[in-house]
């Protein structure tokens, strides 16, 4: 995503980122040691087949969604650790093009915990820009050459992955939002043009690619290519927690960042995250997702793959608008604010209509993923 943070059990249905405290004396120690407690720690999340999936539809798009992705799945490392690489090869090497056959045929539901969670949606936006600086515009930036990502457990360090600058033989943390905000990177041509509207790019960067549209008629897409490292703060929920305002959708948001130029500067800056973005080529139909295949709508989604596979098939079951929605998606891209078990962004394509579904989608769902079978023998029953 391009667009951007508890999981895995059984299936039955079909389907929102230190003061200094003053010196204390030492508390006299007592005399009897108190007992030792073992930290609290979360109930392990276990992956379970699910005993049935009744009324599963899959589509077209789905199908083609899932051949996108397959020439990743066959040579990619699994994060989640719930399959391997040759658990993807029987599905990969079928021409079946009936989707409700070949789903059916290569895959069995699973349940992740007891699969509810919450479905929020992205979209591909348009925005106003220029080929040079102009008052008022924001600088988009491409991916500075020093940004490192670092995986820790390439050190035998338990985590994921964190980024800094490399340079002058360490790695420093990058800089925030604000830093890079105030020139950080200022005068060094990573600039692929400048957003009319900085309130446009900040959405920009929340949905992780989009168009941008120049004075001539012209556009192209850019798409991630990087974040700074720093965690995603979601400033809908700064707005919902300050009682700024009860409903806290895009539009809402956005309404509010350019009634108040100044508050709206301050606001967006407390959510440190920064994303880096990089021109995609001419000849796409869709956004790149992160397994790095063009996305289709309502055929794709975000979600965490160290949960779960990227790749892997999951119906969903929500709301939208106000009515039922269930959808059969590939999650094939991921996202900041998009973790845990359950959670996923659903992508509603490019255009105002994309826009207003996914500006508005934040409803409880049912999740099911569809593993290959290979991956689901090995799960409890």
């Amino acid at each position: 995503m391009i667009a951007k943070p508890v999981r895995l059990a059984a299936f039955a249905a079909a389907a929102a980122l230190a003061a200094c405290a003053a010196p204390q004396l030492p508390a006299p120690a007592p005399t009897t040691p108190p007992p030792a407690v073992a930290p609290a720690t979360p109930a392990p999340i276990v992956a379970r087949v699910a005993p049935a999936i009744p009324a599963f539809v899959a589509t077209a798009e789905a199908r083609e969604a899932f051949r996108r992705a397959c020439p990743r799945l066959l040579k990619r490392a699994d994060a989640s650790g719930l399959t391997r690489a040759e658990d993807w090869q029987a599905a990969c090497a079928d021409a079946d093009s009936n989707p409700a056959t070949f789903f059916a045929r290569h895959f069995t539901p699973v349940r992740l915990g007891d699969g509810k969670g919450l479905a929020t949606g992205y979209f591909e936006p348009e925005i106003k820009a220029y080929p040079t600086a102009m008052p008022g515009a924001a600088p988009i930036l491409a991916r500075p050459p020093e940004l490192v990502d670092l995986n820790l457990k390439d050190w035998g360090i338990e985590g994921g992955t964190i980024r800094g600058l490399a340079g002058k033989g360490r790695v420093t943390r990058a800089p925030d939002r604000a830093a890079i905000e105030n020139g950080f990177f200022a005068n060094r041509g990573l600039e692929l043009a400048w957003a009319a509207d900085p309130v446009d790019l900040f959405f920009l960067h929340i949905q992780g690619s989009g168009r941008l549209a120049m004075p001539d008629g012209s556009s192209f897409r850019v798409g991630y290519d990087g974040q700074n490292g720093h965690s995603y703060v979601a400033i809908g929920k700064l707005l919902r927690d300050r009682g700024i305002l009860q409903k806290a959708g895009m539009a809402e948001i956005k309404a509010w960042l350019r009634a108040n130029p100044a508050e709206g500067v301050a606001l967006m800056r407390e959510n440190p995250s920064y994303i880096f973005l990089r021109k995609l080529p001419a000849d796409i139909d869709g956004p790149i997702g992160a397994l790095g295949v063009p996305l289709l709508t309502e055929a794709n989604a975000a979600a965490d793959a160290s949960v779960l596979p990227l790749g892997t098939p999951v119906w969903l079951e929500t709301t939208l608008e106000g009515q039922p929605y269930s959808r059969l998606v590939v999650a094939s891209d991921t996202g900041g604010a998009i973790k845990g078990a359950n959670r996923f962004d659903i992508f509603f394509g490019a255009g105002e209509a994309a826009g207003r579904k996914a500006g508005g989608l934040a409803s409880p769902l049912n999740a099911t993923l569809l593993l290959p079978n290979a991956a689901a023998q090995r799960l409890p029953q």
